[in-house]
This record gives structure tokens, sequence and C-alpha cells, in this order.
């Protein structure tokens, strides 16, 4: 008798596993389209220089550090603080490691789960005589993936954690950009400063001069008023650009994740170098941008949960088995008449909703939808950043060769006029405006010169991180 048990215990243990092959078998169905790129129309070329090529997403590239274009050490050094420091970019990367371990729980949902049980209970009813129960076990449950609920799960999981890692990039590379610009600007403000500080030498000079002509009777008090009012409100503009140097250095902090207060850079000599423009830019370049990769991602995310969402048509396969011990006394409790088991299948579908898995497969179909729009319309303001970004630097160039032009001129023009004032052939008006000339002819110059700079690094961000030679070439 206890053979023939064991015979029919091995017997049902077989049409276990057995069920549990065919169903494996079966479990290559998966429901929901494969994913497939959206299409997107591209132009054949930029308008403002040649060299396009049709982009995929590709921001995992290596991008090298496009920084060093700009051969400056301090600026490396920052940079390597931000990527150090930055506390927006730890929020990243930890918002990236969340969704990596929520794609490993989603992942483990393929295999079977493993559990142990025990207890010891008293219970009693009425007067009856109070019950005692031991009992340890272990239970084996696989929720079986026949339709490839789990599976698409998995998938959109993936995606998102992508996602995620293209929006730590895309952060990354926007405040890498930030923190550029901001360090042109500053020393761009050192050299306004530099500038200023010159002038102001000069239009004390020419007041003590025009002064010591007042002493002597030979001009009027109203240029020396001239001369004093000019100083001063040149005065004024070195207060304004060296507060504007303050709050700029607070920026910067900022950005490098440390306190504002105490926080000093010093001034430096000259604007950092200007990087040379390649004459062909591919649009492969663009491959690397990381929040055309993140959209990207979040289509993919999106059409694998339409798969997800029908599979709420059809019924749930799960297997179950269990068993262990049971006595009253933990005496004995591992003995033969005390085992117990279960093994079996788990059928579940669900009849009615009203509707509720019509509108959830809707609301992914809308929602894979929205992500493809939002796909196509980054990358459309991707070229658009591109192109902008071309305009500016091939017009920058352009101004700047007129403007330093204008500004040697000027420079040229107020040696005259101050040696023909100082030889009293000119009154201080000609002096006055030839000086505020010169001098905005100077800033302007600078300007153009940190705006080329600018350009420069909002084509690279726009390019997803600068471009290497040996693609240009």
């Amino acid at each position: 008798m206890q053979n023939l048990m064991k015979g029919l215990g091995m017997l049902k243990v077989s049409r276990f596993f057995l069920m549990a092959g065919a169903m494996l078998f079966v479990s290559g169905c998966m429901l929901g389209p494969n994913y497939q790129r959206p299409e997107q129309p591209l132009p054949e070329q930029f308008t403002e220089i040649e060299g396009w090529k049709h982009a995929e997403p590709a921001e995992l590239a290596d991008k090298g550090q496009w920084w060093q274009l700009y051969q400056d050490e301090l600026l490396t050094d920052m940079l390597h603080t931000l990527d150090a420091s930055n506390q927006n970019l730890a929020a990243a990367e930890a918002a990236w490691r969340e969704a990596q371990a929520a794609l490993g729980s989603t992942r483990s949902e393929l295999y079977p789960q493993l559990s142990a049980q025990g207890s010891s209970t008293r219970s009693a009813q009425g007067r009856d005589e109070i019950t005692k129960n031991k009992n340890v076990q272990l239970g084996l449950s696989w929720q079986l993936d026949l339709w490839g609920q789990v599976r698409r799960q998995v998938e959109a999981g993936q995606a998102r954690a992508d996602a995620s890692a293209a929006d730590w990039a895309a952060l990354r590379l926007s405040l890498q950009a930030q923190l550029v610009q901001n360090y042109i600007q500053l020393r761009t403000l050192d050299e306004q400063i530099r500038i200023v500080q010159r002038n102001l030498d000069a239009y004390a000079r020419v007041l003590k001069i025009t002064e010591n002509r007042y002493q002597s009777g030979m001009v009027t008090k109203a240029d020396t008023s001239q001369a004093l009012t000019q100083l001063r409100s040149t005065e004024a503009q070195l207060l304004d650009l060296n507060s504007q140097r303050r709050r700029l250095q607070h920026s910067i902090a900022l950005l490098l994740g440390q306190p504002a207060t105490g926080f000093q850079l010093s001034a430096q000599a000259g604007l950092p170098a200007m990087p040379v423009l390649p004459e062909n830019i591919p649009s492969s370049l663009l491959e690397r941008r990381p929040d055309i990769a993140a959209a990207e991602r979040r289509v993919m995310a999106a059409n694998a949960e339409i798969g997800v969402a029908k599979t709420a048509y059809f019924p749930s396969f799960s297997l179950n088995a269990s068993g262990g011990y049971r006595s009253e006394q933990w005496s004995g409790l591992l003995n033969t008449p005390n085992r117990f088991w279960s093994i079996g299948p788990q059928f579940d579908l669900r009849l009615f909703d009203a509707g509720a898995r019509r509108a959830r497969s809707q609301q992914a179909q809308a929602s894979y939808d929205q992500q493809v729009a939002k796909y196509r319309q980054t990358t459309l303001e991707a070229i658009v950043e591109v192109e902008d970004a071309l305009v500016q630097l091939l017009s920058l160039q352009d101004e700047y060769r007129v403007q330093a032009q204008a500004s040697a001129a000027a420079q040229e023009a107020l040696q005259l006029i101050e040696n023909q004032y100082q030889a009293g052939m000119v009154d201080f008006l000609a002096v006055s405006s030839a000086q505020t000339t010169a001098l905005n002819a100077e800033r302007t110059l600078l300007d153009l010169q940190a705006r080329q700079l600018t350009a420069s690094v909002q084509l690279m961000s726009a390019l997803g991180g600068g471009w290497h030679q040996e693609i240009t070439e």
C-alpha cells in the first residue's frame, strides 16, 4: 500500500512537470506589437553647412572631453568638480539606479518563487478541548508568462531604465554647457573690467590736463565738469561690472556643488581659445544627443505597454506546490504520518469588467502616440538648435572682423584728438566723444568675441557634446 501511494505521488509530480513543460513551450507567445523606431523625415543636409547623414540615437557613444577645445586648464578642473559634486547630477544618478532596481524586481517575476513557513497555534471553540497545531512547510509558486505580459513589462522597464540613463546624460551635458557659458561670461567680465579700468586711468589723466588748462584760463569750467562727469560715470560702470562678477561666481559655485560664501575665482587674462569650426558637420553627431535617445526609449516603453494591456484579455495560469509536516507536538513532527503536500495548476480569467480592459488598451495606444509625437518634436528641435547655432557662429565671424576694423579706427581717432586737445586745437567735447566711441567699440568687440564662444558652446551642446575631428573629416 505504501509503495502504491509513493507511485501515485510520483505520477502526480511527473504530470505536474509535464504540464509545466507544456506551458513553457506555449509561453513563447508575446502579445502586442514588436518595437519599430518611428519614422522621422530628415533633410538631406544642414542649410548652413554641408554634411548631413541620417541619425540614429547613440547617446552612449564616447563624446570625449569637448571642453578641451577651449584650452583652459581651470575650466577643465571645474568641469571635473561638477561631475563629482553637482547635486542635481547626484539625484539623476540615483533616479537611474532606482529604475535599474525596478527593472530587476519586474524581471524576477519570470521565475518561480520559493517560500518557507513555520507556525505554532492553539485554538478552541466553545468548551471544546484546546487544539494545538505545529506546522512547517515549503511552498513553490510560478506565474507562467504564457502571453508575454511579464516579458513586455521587462521590455518596458528596460526602456525606462535606458531613458533614465539618457536623462542623466542630458542633464550632465546641459550643466556642463551652462558652466562653460558662465565661465566665458566671467572671463568676459574680467576683460570688461580691465578695459574700463584702463579707460578710467586715461579719463583721470585727461581730467588732470583739463584742470591744469582751466587754471591757466585756457578752457571753461564746463570742460572740467564734463571730464569729471565722464570719470565718475565710468567708475559707476566699473562698480556694476564687479557686482555682476560676484553674482556670476555664486552661480558657478552652485553648479560645482559648493557654498557661494567664500567661493572665489581669481581674474584671468584673456578669453578661452575659440574652437575651429569644422568644414563638415555630419548629422551622425545628433545620434549622441541624450534627449533624443531618452524620447526614443520612452516610445519603446509605451510600445511594450500596449502588449501588457492586451494580455488582460487572456487567462492567466500559475503552478503551485507545497509540502511539509503538521502535528500537535514538536516531537516527532518530521515523521511520515505527519507529512502533507499539494500540487496543481491554477486558472484565472476575468469574464466581465465593464470595459476596463478596453479602456486600458486605448490608454496604452494613446500614450504610445503621445511619445511618438514627443520623439519627433525633440528631433526637429535638435535640428533647429544646430541650424541656429551655425547661423549665429557664421554671422558673428563676419561681425567680429568688421568690428575689429572699427575699433582700430576708433583708437586711432582718439589718439589724434587727444594730441589735438593738448595742443589746444579742439575742445573737450571732441575728446569726450572720441573716448566714448573708442570705449564702446572695444567693449563691443569683446562682446562679439564672447558671443562667438557662447555660440560654439551652444553648437557643441546641440550636437550632443562637441565634435570629433575623425568624424567630421
